[in-house]
């Protein structure tokens, strides 16, 4: 399918360049790195801006660091890059796991985690293990930067606190003081590329708390804070995982769409609840499967 919109392009040199298209064109520019959703909007009329900013020559917004117990990803950084690197499976094993199951090899060798945030879709995979971690978004205007947390990133189905003036320049991770473990696991209907019908990620520590976040479960992906009070400072057990299962089921949304009714993505989701727990804690204590596998309903 052929683009029909017309609309200028720019490829700058240097993030000032950049910042000031922003400025002047603001909700009329749309950012380009990835270009996986981009691109296909473009094509099927659903974006329609002034200006295209292709940001990939922008070395700023490359590379991974992390520093003390913060990871800084910028947003050139595809979903490869995540799974490349020895330092995000060693560190942030969750991410790493969450990314291995986006879409295809070839959409993730271009899509980049900030354009999946900026995205905004409810089914994102990779924002349960961004809110488990405490992600920030690190955005940048001519007026100066602002920190956003991703609790408060998601505005609604498809929209965020991004300005129009703004770009995504990074995100930053916490890496969690205390041993843990983790699991994501996605509900699709089929091996490859795939939304998720449904999401769980969780995070085991060593003192017996947890931390619960779900995507393609309500309007907006997002941590479960009841799920996680009524586990916290218990150790695991069936009696518990079966009331945590009662207590999710307050706490999502799910809707009925052409590819799976409400009715089986609640039922889908307790069984999601139990299983990344489950592995969680077995990861914890160095039994569970590896990261990367068992992680698929």
């Amino acid at each position: 399918m052929p683009i029909t919109t017309e609309f200028e392009y720019m490829r700058p040199k240097d993030m000032d360049a950049a910042l000031h298209a922003f400025s002047l064109y603001g909700e009329k520019a749309k950012a380009l790195a990835g270009g996986t959703d981009l691109l296909v909007h473009l094509k099927e009329n659903l974006s329609l801006p002034e200006m295209v900013v292709d940001i990939k020559a922008l070395d700023e917004l490359g590379g991974m660091a992390l520093k003390g117990d913060a990871l800084r990803i910028g947003a050139l950084v595809t979903f490869s890059d995540l799974i490349d690197s020895l330092l995000i499976k060693r560190k942030f094993p969750l991410l790493w796991e969450a990314a291995l199951t986006v879409a295809s090899v070839g959409v993730r060798n271009r899509a980049t985690l900030a354009g999946n945030i900026c995205s905004a879709v409810p089914s994102a995979d990779s924002v349960p293990a961004l809110a488990l971690y405490d992600a920030v978004v690190l955005t940048l205007s001519l007026k100066g930067g602002r920190r956003v947390l991703i609790s408060e990133w998601f505005t609604g189905p498809r929209k965020t606190a991004l300005r129009p003036e703004e770009i995504v320049t990074a995100l930053e991770l916490k890496l969690p003081e205390k041993k843990h473990a983790g699991c994501y696991m996605k509900l699709s209907r089929y091996e490859g590329e795939d939304l998720a019908q449904g999401g769980i990620a969780a995070l085991a520590f060593s003192d017996n708390t947890y931390r619960v976040a779900a995507c393609a479960l309500g309007p907006k992906p997002a941590r479960c804070p009841k799920t996680e009070a009524a586990l916290n400072g218990n150790k695991l057990s069936e009696k518990l995982i079966l009331k945590a299962k009662g207590i999710i089921l307050e706490e999502v949304s799910p809707i009925a769409d052409i590819r799976s009714s409400r009715e089986y993505r609640l039922h889908m989701t307790q069984i999601m609840l139990g299983r990344a727990l489950e592995i969680a804690v077995a990861r914890l204590s160095g039994k569970g499967p590896k990261y990367g596998t068992e992680n698929s309903c």
